[in-house]
């Protein structure tokens, strides 16, 4: 048998070495064994259901899941949050692109100064551009990163929630991420 000493289980309900087995006793055994490893294999809890199974407390509290973007821009036009806890979120979180035939932000240049449109989801993106428009998926730190000099952006332009960031809103979100990052 697979896994057993079968010395050892001799005296606790297991035949003796060569004892052979009926196919059902043997069957019932690998059952039990396998219904034994399974309660104390038990699969760990579903993604944010991290725990103590039965207890309900979370085993790391700090640990909820962050809030999206959209929830965050529609938080900040609110004024529920502050610009450093947006910047924050924004810095981690996917932002959509919409993109033309070269590889690059598309610009707005009918405004003030020139804007980057952006948005929070793909829905916002298809509402803007249209269902088969292209685009490209990067974090809002790559935004920061490899937006050029003297332009800003504008988060989902066709959305209830707007934000627009302009060239020097931009600057400041860069030295802030700076800040943060080498103190």
């Amino acid at each position: 048998m697979y896994g057993y000493d079968q010395t050892a289980a001799a005296g606790q309900g297991y035949p003796h070495a060569g004892q052979q087995y009926g196919h059902q006793q043997q069957a019932g055994h690998q059952q039990a064994a396998h219904q034994q490893y399974a309660a104390q294999q038990a699969p760990p809890p579903p993604y944010g259901q991290q725990g103590q199974p039965g207890n309900g407390q979370p085993l790391y509290p700090e640990q909820a899941s962050p809030p999206s973007l959209r929830e965050t821009v529609r938080a900040f036009t609110n004024g529920t949050i502050t610009s450093e806890d947006f910047q924050s979120i924004f810095s981690t979180s996917k932002v959509y692109c919409p993109r033309g035939e070269t590889p690059g932000f598309l610009a707005l240049h009918n405004t003030q100064q020139p804007v980057i449109p952006m948005f929070t989801t793909l829905k916002e993106l298809r509402r803007y551009a249209g269902k088969e428009s292209r685009y490209f998926v990067i974090t809002g730190a790559e935004v920061l990163d490899l937006l050029p000099s003297g332009y800003g952006f504008v988060l989902d332009m066709e959305g209830e929630h707007r934000v627009v960031i302009d060239a020097k809103a931009v600057e400041e979100m860069v030295d802030f991420a700076m800040r943060r990052m080498y103190g």
